[in-house]
């Protein structure tokens, strides 16, 4: 059995859903090992916190800079080997710039930076290290989006004709409605969220999800996006339409302000053999659509399943898996890709993945702001 890989953790503390998942995810396959980090900003809380959850407090410092002087200075047989960052959008930049110049793999929560600019410089950086680094666009790991993915390629439902995603949450609708309550959540203040709410938080997910079943690049957009309140500045709603290279077109709808929804993401990619519909909130289960016969429900664990959907199951048919299960498929892979063993490029998102949500977000804020017109992105 290979030595497990050495984890570092920057944010995520507390009580924090995205720090539960991440490590939770991480534990599963018996590939890492959790061994220090920065999880608070507090220092004291940083201490706490660490000793709650077992990790030796030698290695838990007061800043993410510290952390890499420190760690840097350790033998390469003990020094952490990747860093998970689950902070808020404004840090993912600088800490992932300087992660990746002292040598370190990265996995990195979305939107990967609070610019285009910013991720063309991580990836410049990433090219000259070769590291290993995700973008944690979670919902990619699930058994049946990889089903899903496979299928389309194989050509199963002919060529694409029509996407259409939405991300639908309600979460900030008791929120929005008063100024007092909207300028509390950092997610509507741009100095920590960057240009956007709901486009960065959800909206890149929908945008990631729909290239990468189709396997397929969107071209262009046109945006429509709702602040609701003059003196609220970001997006909590969005409508937007999409053109990808081959002629087919299709549009991603989300929104923060769907009052009474949860996690609502769906996904249906209609061709000219057939269509394909999987939806987060029951992820075992996608629909296969056809002119001449009934609809077909296929099911994760099943051998007539993909290998690289089987690869994501661990469980035999009929036993749930959800969100944990699909973090811990993109841990795994990233584990492959460390090693260097074999590993299928749908295992894990890449930076180049991060680098097209950047763009995405960018140029579907210029469609909107210029009147909502047709905008390319870059290639």
């Amino acid at each position: 059995m290979n030595k497990k890989i050495r984890l570092g953790v920057l944010g995520g503390g507390g009580d924090s859903l995205i720090g539960v998942l991440h490590r939770v995810a991480s534990s599963m396959f018996s590939r890492y090992e959790i061994v220090g980090g920065v999880f608070n900003p507090d220092f004291n809380e940083n201490v706490a916190f660490a000793k709650q959850i077992g990790i030796d407090t030698t290695r838990v410092y007061e800043n993410f800079e510290t952390m890499i002087s420190e760690e840097s200075k350790l033998d390469e047989s003990q020094r952490m080997q990747v860093v998970s960052i689950l902070t808020p959008n404004f840090l993912h930049y600088p800490m992932a710039k300087k992660l990746l110049e002292n040598n370190f793999h990265v996995i990195c929560e979305k939107p990967l930076t609070t610019s285009y600019q910013e991720a063309l410089d991580l990836k410049k950086i990433q090219k000259e290290k070769n590291s290993v680094f995700a973008v944690t666009y979670t919902y990619t790991g699930y058994p049946m989006v990889r089903q899903m993915t496979k299928m389309i390629s194989q050509g199963v439902i002919g060529n694409v004709q029509k996407v259409d995603v939405q991300y639908f949450q309600g979460w900030l609708n008791p929120i929005i409605h008063e100024k007092e309550k909207r300028s509390s959540t950092w997610r509507l203040d741009p100095k920590k969220s960057g240009s956007s709410c709901c486009l960065g938080d959800i909206g890149t997910h929908a945008f990631n999800m729909a290239e990468l079943v189709t396997g397929m690049k969107v071209n262009t957009v046109l945006a429509d996006l709702n602040t609701l309140y003059d003196d609220n500045p970001m997006d909590v709603d969005a409508n937007i339409l999409i053109r990808f290279s081959n002629n087919a077109k299709g549009v991603i709808r989300s929104s923060q302000i769907a009052t009474g929804e949860e996690n609502n993401l769906r996904i249906s990619v209609y061709g000219a053999k057939g269509g394909l519909k999987w939806e987060q909130e029951n992820p075992n289960y996608l629909s296969h659509l056809s002119d001449e016969n009934p609809i077909q429900v296929l099911k994760s664990g099943h051998a007539y399943n993909d290998p690289l959907s089987l690869d994501g199951t661990k469980l035999p048919p009929g036993h749930p898996e959800g969100i944990f299960d699909s973090m811990g498929n993109i841990y795994k892979g990233v584990a492959r890709a460390i090693n260097n063993e074999p590993y299928d490029p749908a295992e894990f998102p890449s930076l180049e993945d991060g680098v097209r949500g950047m763009d995405f977000i960018e140029r579907t804020l210029e469609s909107n702001s210029n009147g909502n017109v047709w905008v390319e992105l870059n290639k």
